[in-house]
């Protein structure tokens, strides 16, 4: 076969790869960057060209970069709540060995269910008349009035984390249940015959062996954290006050409501940079796990 149908081949086989990338990745970037470099609105985008005004503006706006800290802050405190949580749940499902996979199906209930609702639910539980929280602690006597946990910056914050970790720790049970069970058992019977206890083994076995793994689904649920919006918009909408607006919530209200879509494409590069730059150590780590436990 001659060496230029060769490399038309080669390059036929790419073709589709190169053109979702060009659709999926390319062209919104572009036009995002668009966006951001002129005065645009939802009806009347690209009205005119105002170069780096709008990208300085959100460097400068403080409103701004205390939201884009409460995403990230939201994002990494969730992600290290949840993996330590999942992971203990995939260490007792392992523990019951068969029973555990048949728990990780009535696990897998809050993943299946659409964030939207997950909101709903938790909106009504923790409603201050009729909620089913208050409920119980007025019957309980702990409270003699319902509470607003909703209307309450501290509480509202730990409303929406025990949400998202509510919707989210089966999914990152899964993936730890997945990791655990492809671990070696010859490793874990030396172990034993040594004498090495459940924390020796756990510490100096377990998570060694898993640690890639574990900052493979660190990650994954970090930038899941990242892109916060729906719990926030069902819950608190952003409040109370500005409380809980953290900058995936401002930016839609600023092209949304505000309509200023030139100034939320800036603000949401800004943000996409942010997360880049935040995720850096936690992509470190794992090359690092991989290649010293792998």
């Amino acid at each position: 076969m001659p060496s230029e149908l060769r490399r038309f081949y080669k390059a036929l086989w790419v073709a589709p790869l190169v053109f979702a990338l060009i659709v999926t990745t390319l062209y919104p970037t572009i036009f995002l960057i668009a966006l951001a470099t002129t005065k645009s609105t939802l009806g009347k985008p690209f009205r005119s060209f105002v170069g780096l005004k709008n990208i300085t503006g959100s460097l400068t706006d403080a409103a701004f970069q205390l939201t884009v800290v409460k995403g990230v802050a939201f994002a990494f405190a969730s992600a290290i709540v949840e993996i330590v949580v999942g992971f203990a749940l995939a260490c007792l499902f392992v523990a019951l060995m068969k029973a555990g996979r048949y728990l990780l199906i009535v696990v897998l209930l809050p993943l299946m269910t659409p964030p939207v609702m997950v909101g709903v639910a938790w909106k009504l539980i923790l409603a201050p008349s009729g909620g089913l929280l208050n409920g119980v602690l007025m019957n309980m006597g702990i409270t003699d009035a319902p509470i607003s946990f909703l209307a309450t910056p501290v509480p509202a914050w730990l409303s929406i984390g025990i949400a998202d970790l509510w919707q989210w720790v089966p999914f990152v049970t899964i993936l730890c249940f997945a990791a655990l069970v492809s671990l070696p058992e010859g490793v874990h019977e030396a172990s034993l015959i040594d004498g090495a206890g459940p924390w020796q083994r756990l510490r100096h076995i377990t998570l060694p062996l898993v640690a890639a793994p574990l900052a493979s689904i660190f990650l994954l649920k970090l930038i899941i954290g990242f892109k916060l919006f729906d719990l926030v918009y069902v819950l608190t909408f952003g409040g109370p006050g500005l409380t809980t607006t953290t900058a995936t919530f401002s930016i839609w209200r600023l092209a949304l409501e505000q309509f200023d879509v030139g100034k939320a494409a800036a603000q949401t590069l800004i943000y996409a940079i942010v997360i880049g730059i935040v995720t850096i150590p936690v992509v470190r780590l794992h090359r690092w796990a991989s290649e010293h436990y792998s």
